[in-house]
């Protein structure tokens, strides 16, 4: 028995659509942080058939299976049971499918002694889902051609942020993010404007975190969610991920900002809200979206490790 634990990860320069070709690759490139108070646990053992739990149900994953099938064409991997649990919604826009791939490869690369690097670690965790890619790093990672493996451009060391986290619905989205991806790619005209501009706003992310330039940072971040969040809104059918206590987070978030604390937001494919600050500013900022109608819960969670196996389940940050 082997567990693994990684942590859901949270693009500041957004990842939506997919290219047409084998290895599940992105469309565009990302930038992202994890996040150390959100964690998934894998733990794999063999058995006479597979298996895969997910917090404590019995599930068949269509994606689990095909991983399964795609790593063991290279590698001799005996049939197992897998017992996934996330401390956190799943499916909701949390990115617990980029923890829970980056987990799984990590606690296989243990208990089969695959003797994966990170490198490789991330590009089979990218073949599950992409934005697993970067849940194998800590840090800032990017997620890059031409490589497509992601890599970390900077320690969480070199400038600790916090992320509030605000749960405004605990439900399973009911568009997964690669129907919706391939549903943009066809439909949205402005889907090829949005692949065509990511590079630079990588470029512009990157550059705001090697200086601590939380203005920049903060004007990049907002815009590419905004961007792919249009995206998706003109998609056919719409893809209209938040709930009105979204929005409300946003104006929150906002008028935060308009009071002289240095805090902006980003949303992937659901309706929970992340507001990024520095550390000092967290209380504050946890307590203003605590007291938005319709937020359930809020979670500061500051910088997550990497993906790595654990001894008898002892989940740290």
């Amino acid at each position: 028995m082997t567990t693994a634990i990684a942590h859901p990860n949270i693009a500041l320069v957004k990842y939506w659509g997919k290219q047409q070709r084998p290895g599940n690759y992105p469309a565009t490139p990302s930038l992202s942080i994890t996040l150390a108070d959100l964690t998934t646990s894998t733990t794999v053992t063999r058995h006479p058939q597979d298996e895969f739990w997910l917090d404590g149900k019995l599930t068949a994953d269509a994606k689990v299976a095909a991983f399964l099938a795609l790593l063991r064409k290279s590698y001799p991997i005996s049939a197992i049971k897998i017992e996934t649990n996330n401390n956190f919604p799943t499916g909701a826009g949390l990115a617990s499918s980029a923890s829970g791939f980056a987990a799984l490869i990590t606690a296989l690369n243990s208990h089969f002694a695959l003797k994966l690097s990170d490198t490789d670690r991330s590009s089979w965790a990218r073949q599950g889902s992409a934005s697993a890619a970067r849940s194998i790093f800590s840090g800032f990672i990017s997620l890059a051609p031409p490589i497509w493996h992601a890599r970390t451009i900077a320690a969480r060391d070199h400038w600790p942020l916090d992320t509030v986290v605000a749960i405004t619905s605990g439900s399973q989205k009911t568009v997964s993010s690669t129907q919706g991806m391939e549903r943009s790619r066809t439909t949205s005209s402005y889907y090829q404007q949005w692949v065509s501009s990511s590079s630079d706003d990588l470029s512009q992310g990157i550059e705001a975190v090697t200086h601590k330039d939380f203005e920049k940072l903060a004007g990049v971040a907002e815009l590419s969610c905004l961007k792919m969040h249009s995206v998706m809104l003109t998609t056919v059918p719409t893809l209209a991920y938040w709930n009105p206590a979204t929005f409300a987070c946003m104006n929150a978030v906002r008028d935060l900002r308009k009071g002289g604390t240095p805090v902006f937001f980003t949303i992937d494919a659901g309706p929970q809200l992340k507001a990024i600050c520095e550390p000092q500013y967290s209380d504050a900022v946890a307590e203003t979206l605590a007291n938005v109608t319709g937020v359930h819960q809020t979670m500061i969670c500051g910088m997550g490790g990497g993906a790595r196996t654990i001894p008898d389940k002892i989940v740290q940050a």
